[in-house]
């Protein structure tokens, strides 16, 4: 048997949600992953995606892929290295944000929580703060090195 083609993906509609009672299959992607639109994502079910997006493109989790009768293919952001810091008050949180944006990280920021993709330098720079950081293994959802703007 031979298999399936990859289904060209060449147009991401900006706002579009999966077909109600469609099951979902999730697409884990890095956030460097996010940017590279330009290859092919095999899906957890074997169907093969051929991502043909505009240079640029960034998909950003939750965002639909591609639908047919049988599912909906939806980004969703892997488990990366992070470094997870917990200010004890805005004022440290501040100087965290403020660290890690002149390095040209990105941030996301969850209940209390910043997380930024762990890097050694970074880590000892914001250790130096005398702020509580540890890293783990979760999904990031902000943006890949690379993709801020002044």
């Amino acid at each position: 048997m031979k298999p399936e083609p990859a289904i060209p993906i060449r147009i991401l509609r900006r706002d579009a949600e999966p077909p109600a009672g469609l099951p979902i299959v999730e697409l884990p992607m890095s956030a460097h992953d996010r940017r590279r639109v330009r290859r092919l994502v095999e899906a957890p079910d074997g169907v093969v995606l051929a991502l043909e997006l505009p240079t640029g493109t960034i998909l950003h989790p939750g965002q639909l892929l591609h639908h047919d009768a049988e599912a909906a293919y939806i980004v969703s952001a892997a488990d990366e290295d992070v470094l997870v810091v917990r200010p004890r008050d805005i004022a440290e949180a501040a100087r965290v944000a403020h660290l890690i944006g002149n390095m040209h990280r990105d941030i996301h920021i969850e209940d209390r929580e910043v997380v930024a993709l762990a890097d050694e330098v970074l880590l000892e720079r914001i250790r130096k703060l005398g702020v509580d950081v540890e890293r783990v293994r979760r999904p990031f959802h902000g943006r890949a090195p690379g993709e801020h703007a002044h």
